[in-house]
């Protein structure tokens, strides 16, 4: 009843226009949270045939999965419990985000019972306040990194760093991030470390910041075809579509309460139409009395509260029918809402609106152009 339609050209295209902007290591094409809910696995087999040279992932489990899948290309992640053993990540040959002692502690030592060597991105916390090491512990970090690497034991690969707001070139908070990483440079040659990439551009960064993109660059939400700088475009494709099939219409005289409460009432006759798309499948809760879906490119406003599976639209006199495909996000080239307005309706960013798409809604991938 419903689909998220996933456009393959789209991914390779706006992969082609972010790894131009590359450095000499490449593109990381970030693939978390399945794709940013297109599907990991794809996304990343496509992102890899047009230009990507490694893959990020926020968890283990989402590692393995391109594992199992028979992808090989260099993966990143960095995201993990206390407890992790790393027995299966070393297996994998999947490099790891360090950004702590003890965290470095642990590869080691799995590093030593596996008889492994760990490939390693240390991470510095420039000014966001998340993960990596904070600048009062890099001379530490550094120095059991050069430890462990001397040991055999790990490689240090990478060091990294998370920007907090590259949309402003020019942002004081931006350009001290920089000069920080700069510090952090530094504090790892002292130490002995000589990592042969560094990276801390987004797809943001990477597009208008080049003194940011360093040896690679780790393309996010730009992949997926969002525009990563307000009022600017780069050329990006969107390229996911969610529709879903009208399941019945009915006409209602003025005065008609719909959905839950209810919150709406018809000021009018006019016909309504079911779709199987509720807050389960993606659909904000509170956007209703905001939010659209286009029904032959015309805007049909959600009349009342979403519901777990379903919304109702007030398609007034257009004459839909059963089984016409109501269109929750897409292009924005027929008339559908964008990610951008959906965002907008819901007071949040595009990242959640796409990663909210629900699992039930099934991804069906095309090459539409």
């Amino acid at each position: 009843m419903a689909e998220a339609v996933v456009d393959l050209d789209a991914i390779g295209h706006n992969t082609r226009v972010l790894a131009a902007t590359a450095g000499p290591a490449g593109m990381m094409a970030v693939v978390k949270a399945d794709g940013f809910g297109h599907g990991a696995v794809e996304v990343a087999r496509t992102t890899l045939r047009h230009g990507a040279t490694w893959l990020g992932v926020a968890t283990v489990a989402e590692a393995l999965t391109l594992r199992a899948a028979g992808i090989t290309a260099p993966t990143l992640l960095w995201l993990y419990p206390p407890t992790e053993t790393f027995e299966e990540v070393l297996a994998a040959g999947i490099d790891v985000s360090v950004g702590g002692v003890e965290a470095l502690e642990a590869l080691a030592d799995a590093a030593d019972r596996t008889g492994t060597v760990a490939n390693v991105h240390l991470k510095v916390d420039t000014g966001m306040s998340r993960g990596g090491a904070p600048a009062e512990e890099w001379a530490q970090l550094f120095a059991w990194a050069r430890k462990f690497e001397n040991a055999g034991l790990l490689r240090v690969r990478a060091l990294w760093s998370h920007l907090a707001n590259a949309e402003n070139p020019r942002n004081p908070r931006l350009l001290a991030q920089l000069d920080e990483f700069g510090e952090a440079r530094q504090a790892a040659a002292a130490a002995g470390l000589e990592p042969p990439i560094l990276h801390v551009a987004n797809s943001a960064a990477a597009l208008q910041l080049p003194q940011a993109r360093f040896d690679m660059l780790r393309a996010g939400i730009g992949l997926y075809g969002v525009e990563p700088v307000p009022g600017r475009d780069f050329g990006l494709r969107p390229a996911l579509t969610v529709r879903a099939q009208v399941l019945l219409t009915k006409r209602v005289p003025a005065g008609t309460g719909v959905s839950y409460g209810p919150d709406f009432i018809t000021d009018r006759e006019t016909t309504l139409a079911l779709v199987p798309l509720g807050f389960a499948d993606g659909v904000p809760r509170h956007t209703a009395g905001r939010a659209s879906l286009a029904i032959r490119g015309v805007r049909c406003p959600i009349a009342g509260r979403v519901s777990m599976d379903q919304v109702v639209l007030d398609v007034g006199d257009l004459p839909v029918r059963a089984g016409e495909w109501a269109v929750m996000v897409g292009p924005g080239e027929s008339g559908e809402p964008t990610v951008a307005e959906w965002a907008g309706w819901a007071g949040t960013n595009p990242h959640e609106i796409l990663t909210g798409i629900g699992a039930r809604v099934v991804r069906r991938y095309e090459s539409i152009r």
